[in-house]
């Protein structure tokens, strides 16, 4: 990781875009984009549909989420406020590449990562800078803020909660752990806050495997070198696991899977205890519950539609969504899963290209979808819009031999 423990983020002239003559023109456009009249007939109709011989059935909990919809509305009211002056954003606004193309096609011009447009260095004062909802870390927010930008931020409350913790973490020498993928901008973003004034320190677990390997090294120490090798880019600078972990803190991404976050803070907590006892492990040991609750919900839903009969799963949504990833992971546990970012996708009744997230590619599948009668059941990740969800529900009927008139007048 590439932060540096001084910096702290400065102020910067705030403006009140959501007035309610700039959110009328927003919603009704933001709506154009991405409302579906199919899927909130399907959820008025307990999120089940049948035609013929092909039954389809939604998650309660999908789609967008109330973070993902504020950050959307905010970029389209930036747009509409400042009409006259460059936009630009931090990456993609959410992990979805049909909104970011919308959001392209606004004229606001992509500042990091893939696809980049333009350079920070070129900013000027007059420019507006739209912070995306996972954040951004604290060297870019301060090199935005040195150009004397003006900042839309969009960054969702619910990551905004574990900087808070992680900032405590600091200020009590205590590192935290942050479960989560280092090259992830939420946990980018994280890890800097981590830093507090300059005192504090971060790593970053991604897997059991990781969390086992800490675990064992809290509890008999081991090889540094190797310690370092094998989390490279994934600790502070500075960082010393023979210091730094005697107290420590269990943050994470907040689209992480509950459980796998849970289990990590048990290891940890585990290794504690049986190096320094239960009085001195207790205060040696820190975590919170910081896990999205709209994520949660798309996770509940999800175990709960898996316990109806279907046949198969398509999960749609980003390829590089944590928390839709998490859903894929879910279903494929338990049956035939598919993970597609659009209904082009569904190429035919022989073939389905899709993401396999482990492998990190898109796979091909021959002869997915079954010609007998079939119940398919539908999520979406909490940032897939629901009219991509809708032309996944009319491919597959297509697919199935029903027209669009007769799924809408089912």
């Amino acid at each position: 990781m590439s932060a540096q423990p001084t910096l702290a983020p400065a102020k910067s002239k705030k403006i009140n875009l959501r007035t309610p003559n700039v959110m009328e023109k927003v919603q009704e456009q933001v709506e154009s984009h991405y409302r579906s009249v199919v899927v909130e007939r399907i959820r008025a109709n307990g999120g089940i549909l049948t035609v013929r011989d092909t039954t389809v059935r939604l998650a309660k909990q999908f789609g967008f989420c109330y973070g993902v919809e504020r950050a959307i509305d905010l970029a389209y009211a930036a747009r509409k406020v400042f009409s006259n002056r460059r936009l630009f954003i931090l990456g993609e606004i959410i992990h979805n590449p049909n909104v970011n193309e919308q959001i392209a096609a606004l004229g606001i011009k992509n500042l990091l990562g893939n696809g980049k447009e333009a350079e920070i260095d070129e900013l000027t004062a007059n420019d507006i800078v739209i912070v995306p909802a996972f954040g951004v870390d604290l060297i870019t927010l301060k090199k935005i803020q040195d150009r004397g930008c003006q900042l839309v931020d969009t960054t969702c409350g619910d990551v905004m909660s574990v900087w808070k913790r992680v900032r405590q973490n600091a200020t009590e020498n205590v590192t935290s752990i942050i479960h989560g993928k280092a090259e992830h901008e939420e946990t980018k973003a994280t890890a800097s806050r981590a830093l507090g004034l300059g005192q504090g320190h971060y790593l970053i677990v991604l897997t059991l495997t990781d969390t086992d390997y800490v675990c064992d090294y809290i509890r008999h120490n081991g090889n540094k070198q190797d310690f370092f090798k094998r989390f490279e880019e994934a600790y502070s600078p500075g960082f010393d696991p023979d210091v730094h972990l005697t107290a420590v803190g269990v943050a994470n991404q907040t689209t992480m899977l509950r459980g796998e976050t849970e289990e990590v803070q048990r290891r940890i907590r585990a290794a504690i205890i049986d190096r320094d006892g239960p009085e001195l492990g207790s205060k040696n040991f820190r975590f919170f519950d910081t896990i999205c609750g709209a994520t949660q919900e798309r996770q509940d839903a999800l175990s709960q539609l898996l316990k109806e009969k279907m046949d198969l799963l398509l999960v749609v949504g980003g390829y590089n969504s944590s928390n839709t990833s998490h859903l894929a992971e879910m279903g494929e546990a338990e049956l035939p899963t598919y993970f597609i970012r659009s209904a082009s996708k569904l190429e035919s009744v022989n073939r389905i290209t899709h993401f396999n997230p482990h492998e990190k590619r898109e796979v091909i599948t021959e002869n997915w979808l079954p010609s007998r009668p079939i119940i398919i059941g539908i999520t979406a990740g909490a940032s897939c819009p629901n009219n991509l969800i809708e032309d996944t529900i009319l491919r597959v009927y297509q697919l199935r031999g029903v027209s669009t008139n007769e799924v809408l007048t089912a």
